[in-house]
C-alpha cells in the first residue's frame, strides 16, 4: 500500500496489527506493548488521518523481539538509539505499512502523556483487532498531543468524537497541563466538550 499521501482506513490497521502480533506470538508472549498515535485512535472509532502504526514497548529487548519476529518484512530502520529522542527504535513495512516499535526513555513524572511516563501504562482500552485483543492509549492523551503539535486535522475529529461519546476530564485536565498545551487551545477543548 502507498501511504504518501494516502491514508490509512480500519481494515488497514487491523489486518498489519493482526499481521504483526500473530508474527510475535511464537517469539514471545510476555512482550508488553501499547498502541499509540492516530491508529490508536482510528481503531476506538475516531476518524482521522492515519499514516502509520505506533508500537509503544517498555524495554530495549521488547523491540528486540518484534524485530526478530518481524524479520521476513523489509526493514526500513534497523533497531538502534535515538539519542535526540531517547528512544529504541525500529521500523518496518508490513503488507505496504509502516510499522515503529519505539522506547521512550525521557522519564517524566506524570500520567498524562501519551508516549512517556506512565500515561499510556495506565491509560489505555483493550481494542478487538483481528484475532487479538490491543491496548490502546486512551484518546484523552492522544488529544493533547494533537493540540500540542496544532494539528486541527487530528484534533477536531478527536474533538467531535469525545464531544459525542464522552472522556475522563480528569486525564484530559492532566494531558493538557502535563503537555503544556496553550491556554487558547485548552479552552477550545474545554468548551467543545462542554467541561468547566
Amino acid at each position: 500500500m502507498d501511504t504518501e499521501g494516502t491514508f490509512l482506513r480500519e481494515t488497514d490497521v487491523t489486518e498489519v496489527l493482526d499481521t504483526v502480533l500473530t508474527a510475535v506470538r511464537p517469539v514471545d508472549t510476555d512482550v508488553v506493548y501499547r498502541l499509540g498515535g492516530t491508529s490508536a485512535a482510528l481503531l476506538q472509532g475516531v476518524q482521522l488521518p492515519v499514516g502509520d502504526i505506533d508500537l509503544l514497548v517498555a524495554r530495549r529487548q521488547d523491540v528486540d523481539r518484534f524485530s526478530a519476529a518481524l524479520a521476513s518484512f523489509p526493514c526500513t530502520h534497523t533497531a538502534s538509539w535515538l539519542p535526540d529522542s531517547l528512544q529504541y527504535f525500529a521500523r518496518y513495512e508490513v503488507r505496504g505499512v509502516n510499522v515503529e516499535i519505539s522506547t521512550t526513555e525521557r522519564q517524566v513524572d506524570s500520567d498524562g502523556m501519551e508516549c512517556v511516563g506512565r500515561g499510556p501504562w495506565e491509560h489505555y482500552l483493550w481494542i478487538a483487532c483481528g484475532s487479538h485483543q490491543v491496548p490502546a492509549v486512551r484518546l484523552e492523551l492522544r488529544l493533547a498531543t494533537e493540540l500540542l503539535r496544532d494539528r486541527a486535522d487530528r484534533y477536531e475529529p478527536l474533538l467531535d468524537h469525545m464531544s459525542a461519546n464522552g472522556c475522563d476530564p480528569d486525564l484530559l485536565h492532566r494531558a493538557l497541563k502535563d503537555q503544556c498545551v496553550p491556554a487558547d487551545l485548552r479552552r477550545l477543548a474545554w468548551d467543545r466538550l462542554v467541561i468547566r
